[in-house]
C-alpha cells in the first residue's frame, strides 16, 4: 500500500509538473505574466522556493500535481500582461502547450518502454516453402520443418512481421547444443549439426524462405472438470495442430475447433520441447464462461529488444495508435459497438492501483517496461482529457476562444470565469463518483507477468 501511494503521487506529480511547465514556458514566451508556479502540490503554500522574473516558485500542502497561476486568468483583468489581454493566438498556444508537453512526455516514455524491452507476439518459424536441396550451413532442410532452437537458444519470429526476435532475457544456453539447430519435423524433434552457423546467417535464411508463424497459441487456464482437464492438458502447453492440421494465423485454433463441435478432436501440443497428442471433446454447449474444450488461451508473448532508431519509431507509433483508440471511444459507445462497462473510466484510486502494480512488477522482475509503458499511457490520457471541451479544462478555455472568433467579440471574462469555476466543481463531483465506482469495483491491475512473457 505504501509503495502504491508514494509511486502514484510521484508519477502524477511528475506528469502534471511538465504539463504546467508547458503552460509556463509558452505563457512567458507570449508576454503573459505568471504570478506563481506551484512546482508541487496545490495551496495552501508551504514554502516559497524562490522568485524568478516575477514568478513565485512554491511547494504546497496538497500533494497532488502542480499549478501555474497566470495574471487575471479567471478574473475580469484586461491589464497588460494578463491572460485576458493576450491575443487569441497567444492564449491558444499557451493553453495547448500543457497537453502538448504531456504528449511529448508520453512519446518519451513509450520510446523508453520499447528500448528497455517490450512484449511482442512470438511464434516459431515454419519453413513451408523450402525449395529442393535447400541447406542451412550444410544441414539439409525439408518442407514444413519448424525451427525450435539454434545454438541452444529458442528461435522466435514476430507474428506480425516474420522478423527474427532478439529476446531481452535469453534462456541459459545448453552447451551441448552449440553449433546445432533443433527442428520439428513431422511429429519428432531432430538435431542438425551446423558448426559454422551464426545468427546473421539464420536471419538471412528466414528472409529468403519467408516462414509462417506457428506454435503461437498457448493455454493459460484449464477449467475444472472440462474435457481439456480430463485429457491431461496443462497451462503453458502450446498448440501445434488439430487433427493433423497445423494451427496458423490464417487457420486459427478457434476456427478449427468450431468446425468440429460435438466431435472428439486430436490436438497436438508442445510441452518442454516435446510434442504430444490427446483426444479432446469439442463440446457444443459448454458451461458459461468456458470454451468448447475448457481452455483459456492467449498468444505467446516475450520481451524483446529493438535498435534505438527502431525503438523511436515503434514508441511514437504506439502512442499515436493509443490516442486514436481513445478518440474513437465515443463513436464506438454511441454506435453500440462498445459496451459502457468495457470503457470504464478510472479515477485516482484506480490509477493508483495500476501504478502500484506496475512499480511492483518492475521491482519483482528488474524490468522497466511496466513503469515506462504505464507512464506513457497516463501522460497521453492526461493530454487528451485536458483537451476535452469542458469548462475549467484547457479544452474548455479553447472552446471559449473559438466562440470569441465566431462571434467577433469575447464573452465577458467575469462570466467566463464563473463558468470555469462551476465546471471545476462539477469535475470534482464526477471525480468523486468515479472514485466510488473504483472502490466498489475492487482492485484494478494489469497482468504484467503475462505481458512480460513469464
Amino acid at each position: 500500500m505504501f509503495v502504491t501511494i508514494v509511486s502514484f503521487f510521484l508519477l502524477l506529480g511528475l506528469l502534471i509538473f511538465f504539463h504546467e511547465l508547458g503552460h509556463y514556458l509558452v505563457a512567458r514566451r507570449n508576454g503573459i505574466e505568471v504570478e506563481e508556479f506551484g512546482v508541487f502540490g496545490f495551496p495552501p503554500r508551504l514554502i516559497k522556493l524562490f522568485t524568478y522574473d516575477g514568478t513565485v516558485f512554491s511547494l504546497n500542502a496538497i500533494p497532488f500535481g502542480a499549478f501555474v497561476r497566470m495574471k487575471g486568468e479567471d478574473m475580469a483583468d484586461n491589464s497588460p500582461g494578463s491572460f485576458n489581454a493576450a491575443s487569441g493566438r497567444s492564449r491558444v498556444l499557451t493553453l495547448i502547450a500543457g497537453p502538448a508537453m504531456n504528449l511529448l512526455l508520453a512519446m518519451f516514455f513509450s520510446i523508453a518502454s520499447v528500448f528497455s524491452g517490450f512484449p511482442a507476439a512470438a511464434a516459431h518459424p515454419l519453413l513451408n516453402d523450402v525449395p529442393p536441396g535447400t541447406e542451412f550451413m550444410g544441414a539439409a532442410l525439408e518442407p514444413n520443418d519448424t525451427l525450435i532452437r539454434f545454438n541452444g537458444q529458442p528461435v522466435y519470429i514476430d507474428v506480425a512481421t516474420g522478423e527474427l526476435l532478439d529476446r531481452k532475457q535469453r534462456a541459459p544456453a545448453n552447451s551441448a547444443e552449440a553449433g546445432t539447430v533443433v527442428i520439428l519435423r513431422g511429429d519428432a524433434m531432430h538435431t542438425l549439426q551446423v558448426p559454422f552457423a551464426t545468427r546473421t546467417e539464420l536471419e538471412r535464411l528466414l528472409e529468403e524462405l519467408s516462414p509462417e508463424a506457428v506454435l503461437q497459441t498457448q493455454i493459460t487456464h484449464i477449467a475444472p472438470g472440462s474435457p481439456a482437464e480430463e485429457a491431461g492438458l496443462l497451462p503453458g502447453d502450446v498448440f501445434y495442430a488439430v487433427n493433423g492440421e497445423v494451427v496458423t494465423a490464417e487457420r486459427s485454433l478457434g476456427e478449427m475447433v468450431r468446425a468440429q463441435l460435438g466431435e472428439t478432436v486430436t490436438v497436438t501440443l508442445l510441452r518442454d520441447d516435446e510434442l504430444y497428442s490427446r483426444q479432446v471433446l469439442a463440446r457444443r454447449e459448454p458451461p458459461p464462461g468456458q470454451g468448447a474444450m475448457g481452455v483459456a488461451i492467449s498468444g505467446v508473448l516475450m520481451l524483446v529488444t529493438q535498435p534505438f532508431l527502431r525503438s523511436i519509431w515503434l514508441g511514437i507509433i504506439g502512442i499515436v495508435d493509443y490516442v486514436q483508440a481513445v478518440i474513437a471511444l465515443p463513436v464506438l459507445l454511441i454506435s453500440g459497438q462498445l459496451a459502457p462497462q468495457d470503457a470504464a473510466l478510472s479515477g485516482p484510486v484506480g490509477i493508483a492501483q495500476l501504478v502500484g502494480g506496475a512499480v511492483n512488477a518492475t521491482v519483482d522482475t528488474g524490468l522497466w517496461f511496466p513503469v515506462w509503458q504505464l507512464a506513457a499511457i497516463i501522460s497521453a490520457g492526461l493530454a487528451i482529457a485536458n483537451l476535452l471541451p469542458i469548462p475549467a479544462l484547457d479544452g474548455g478555455r479553447l472552446l471559449f476562444i473559438l466562440i470569441e472568433k465566431l462571434r467577433g467579440r469575447r464573452i465577458a471574462p467575469e462570466k467566463e470565469g464563473v463558468i470555469h469555476i462551476v465546471g471545476f466543481v462539477l469535475l470534482l463531483g464526477l471525480m468523486v463518483v468515479i472514485t466510488i465506482n473504483d472502490i466498489r469495483s475492487g482492485p484494478q491491475g494489469i497482468d504484467w507477468s503475462h505481458l512480460l512473457g513469464n
